[in-house]
């Protein structure tokens, strides 16, 4: 007997060592892994706590789900809500949700965790989203309904776009039992991926839920890991470690294009970025002076900076709203010239330049901030470099803690009227003063229903940010981003304007 069960054991062994390479080969296959450029934390599972960047929606569209999200060729695409209708006051918004949909945990998805979703929210634009909201009503578990307060047009680019995350819906009961800590570490959501394992600052492992509503993933397994310097993402690009590496800039972005085997996929998107003179209410500091503002934006060659870190893809727009959204306006662009830059400086009694304090940026774009550094070095202008992990840029940015110079950014979603109602109107989350006539044309734009009318007050909003010089606009990015030899279809810009890979059940790597 002894003698057979060793015999066996020794078949059993050899099967096991002739079986593995394949086993190691089909779950390999399985996997699709990107190389991101921050460092992966909590928040970002968490709908509710969504800031004014569109870095989280790189997890959220893995793991969970909205009512209506964008999606390929569809701005607003229905999802969890199957349809929507809007009363014919504007005040009432009513959604159908699709029937037998379901969070990874199995529990259906109804009405009362969209409206749980909703009141959780804590996020972007989330006070005045709250303001505007006069009731909820779930009259079954398959419809709810927002009754508000005035008609409100922007209702659905804040609620059904990437300007925040207050439509992407949670499990009620779950996170009542486990808690909100219980949710970051443990999340259940309804979307395409389902959580396996997070190791902080280094790896997020995520599994295809095969009930998915929409399409069973092609890829089994999605692992995000974080690689913030560059040269290693590219390095482990070359060499299969990932097959994805995000913010290929400058030379990495060379070295990807003519590396055989690996593909440069520059993506455009809705990211804006700017310097925001952050003091220019202050009477006291050089910035209150229009022209000390406006020498500043003659100072920075914009396309230079563009041709070295994005290889000329993205473009310069001279505004901080996308060339995209609706009602933008395109203001003219101050040209390179160092000349008139510093012969404003003189007019404003600077003749030799001043000290300008910090210029506080999140570390991802430390070799933009640099650059422009040096460029308002160069016509007197002298400030220092002060970058921060973006969680704490965020924080800072928010609670008014940054002063002098902010290099600021946003991807969000929206239209002209949603970037300014954030970032310019005297009242937003990211905003350090205001104008009063800007805020009174804010105000009355905000509830004129007709669009030509709305379209010409957003255009002289637009018109006066740029007479005022709040701003010195750099560019609307395109990012690059590079892919290695195994993916066949990366889902890199399948979304129009957005910067990431989605939707992930479109993802699909090559047979072997």
């Amino acid at each position: 007997m002894s003698r057979c069960v060793r015999c066996l054991l020794v078949v059993w062994v050899r099967v096991l060592i002739l079986v593995a390479p394949a086993l190691a080969g089909a779950a390999s296959e399985g996997q699709f892994t990107s190389a991101v450029h921050f460092t992966l934390v909590p928040t970002l599972f968490e709908p509710a706590e969504t800031p004014g960047l569109v870095t989280p929606f790189m997890v959220l569209y893995a793991l969970h789900d909205a009512l209506v999200k964008p999606m390929p060729d569809q701005r607003m695409a229905p999802s969890l809500a199957e349809s929507w209708s809007v009363s014919p006051d504007g005040l009432v918004y009513e959604f159908v949700l699709r029937q037998g949909v379901k969070f990874h945990n199995g529990e259906p998805v109804t009405a009362d965790d969209v409206k749980f979703s909703f009141a959780r929210y804590r996020g972007i634009s989330a006070r005045m989203l709250k303001e505007r909201v006069a009731a909820i009503e779930t009259p079954d578990a398959g419809r709810i309904r927002f009754r508000l307060k005035q008609p409100w047009p922007d209702f659905m680019s804040f609620y059904g776009t990437l300007a925040t995350g207050a439509g992407w819906i949670v499990p009620r009961k779950y996170v009542e039992q486990v808690g909100e800590g219980g949710f970051k570490e443990m999340p259940v959501g309804a979307g395409p991926y389902r959580f396996v394992s997070f190791t902080p600052g280094v790896e997020l492992v995520l599994e295809a839920n095969e009930s998915y509503w929409r399409k069973v993933p092609s890829v089994k397994r999605l692992v995000f890991k974080s690689i913030p310097d560059a040269t290693t993402r590219l390095a482990a690009l070359k060499r299969g470690e990932v097959d994805l590496a995000y913010a290929m800039a400058g030379e990495l972005g060379e070295e990807v294009r003519r590396t055989p085997g690996l593909t440069l996929r520059p993506t455009p998107f809705s990211s804006t970025h700017w310097l925001l003179f952050a003091d220019q209410w202050d009477t006291s500091s050089p910035w209150h002076d229009r022209r000390v503002r406006l020498a500043a934006s003659y100072a920075v060659d914009r396309q230079a900076i563009n041709e070295a870190q994005s290889l000329g893809f993205s473009k310069i727009t001279g505004s901080i709203i996308p060339a995209s959204f609706d009602f933008y306006w395109q203001p003219p662009v101050h040209p390179f010239d160092p000349a008139t830059a510093k012969q404003l400086l003189a007019e404003a009694g600077y003749p030799n330049g001043f000290e300008a304090g910090d210029l506080w940026c999140d570390a991802a774009v430390s070799v933009n901030s640099e650059a422009i550094i040096t460029y308002l070095q160069a016509v007197g202008i002298k400030a220092r470099l002060r970058p921060l992990e973006r969680a704490g840029f965020l924080k800072g940015y928010q609670e008014k803690k940054l002063r002098n110079l902010i290099y600021g950014l946003s991807g969000i979603f929206g239209n002209a009227a949603t970037r300014i109602e954030v970032f310019t109107a005297s009242s937003g989350l990211y905003a350090y003063g205001g104008y009063p006539d800007i805020d009174h044309l804010f105000r009355e734009q905000a509830s004129e229903l007709d669009p030509q009318k709305r379209a010409a007050i957003l255009h002289r909003i637009q018109q006066l940010i740029h007479d005022k010089a709040m701003y010195l606009p750099l560019w609307q990015v395109a990012a690059l981003n590079g892919y290695g030899p195994r993916v066949a279809e990366s889902g890199l810009g399948l979304i129009t304007d957005y910067p990431w890979v989605a939707p992930y059940e479109e993802v699909m790597l090559k047979a072997e």
